[in-house]
C-alpha cells in the first residue's frame, strides 16, 4: 500500500483536500499519514480538530520508499514550519508528487520548487502586499488556471478542489481508464 503524506496545520482549509484524501484512501487504497509540526491537536478552518499521525521530524527520518506524494492543503500565509522545506526537498529529489492547493504553493515556493515549475495559486500579489510580507511565489512562473500540472508538481486554485482531486488521482494512476476519471469528474460537478 502506497503512503500519502498530508501536511496539516492550524487554520488549514481542510475542505480543499477531503475529497482527494477520500478518493486516495477508498479508490486508490492508499495509506493517508497526517504530518504536522508536533502531535498536538489542531483546528482547521472548518472547526474540525485533527490529531497528527507524526511530526515533520519523524517524517524526515522515516523510510520514504513507499511514500508516493505530499499533499498540502491551503490556509493562511504563514512562516515556513521548521522541517517542511527539507521534507519537500527530499520528496522532490525523489520525484515524488508534490500537490498544493489555494495558498499552499507558498510552501513549495519557499522550498525553491516553484523556481523550476509553473504553478497556480489563489493568493494574489495584492494580498501579499496588503499583508506586508515577502512574496513566497515566484510570480514569473505563475499561470492563471484552475489547475496546473507540471511534471511531479500539481497546484490548484482553492475553488478547483474537485479538479485538483482528480488530477492528483490521475497522476497517481488511481483511475482504471480515462473514461472512469471523466465519469467521476462529471458525477462530482453535477454535469450530465
Amino acid at each position: 500500500m502506497g503512503k500519502i503524506l498530508c501536511f496539516i496545520y492550524p487554520e488549514m482549509a481542510d475542505f480543499e483536500v477531503t475529497l482527494l484524501l477520500h478518493r486516495l484512501r477508498k479508490l486508490g487504497r492508499k495509506e493517508i499519514i497526517s504530518v504536522a509540526v508536533n502531535k498536538e491537536p489542531l483546528m482547521s478552518q472548518a472547526g474540525l480538530v485533527y490529531v497528527p499521525h507524526m511530526t515533520l521530524a519523524e517524517a524526515l527520518t522515516m523510510d520514504q520508499t513507499d511514500v508516493e506524494a505530499l499533499i498540502l492543503p491551503g490556509g493562511p500565509i504563514q512562516e515556513q514550519p521548521l522541517g517542511l522545506t527539507e521534507l519537500i526537498q527530499q520528496l522532490d529529489h525523489q520525484q515524488k508528487l508534490l500537490a498544493a492547493i489555494c495558498f499552499a504553493p507558498q510552501f513549495l515556493g519557499r522550498a525553491g520548487i516553484l523556481d523550476q515549475h509553473q504553478f497556480t495559486t489563489s493568493c494574489s500579489e495584492k494580498h501579499i502586499q496588503d499583508l506586508g510580507v515577502p512574496d513566497p511565489y515566484p510570480r514569473h512562473r505563475f499561470v492563471k488556471k484552475r489547475v496546473v500540472v507540471d511534471g511531479h508538481v500539481i497546484t490548484a486554485e482553492g475553488r478547483a478542489f474537485v479538479d485538483f482531486a482528480y488530477e492528483v488521482c490521475d497522476w497517481l494512476g488511481i483511475f482504471e481508464s480515462p473514461e472512469q476519471k471523466q465519469q467521476m469528474l462529471q458525477d462530482n460537478k453535477g454535469d450530465s
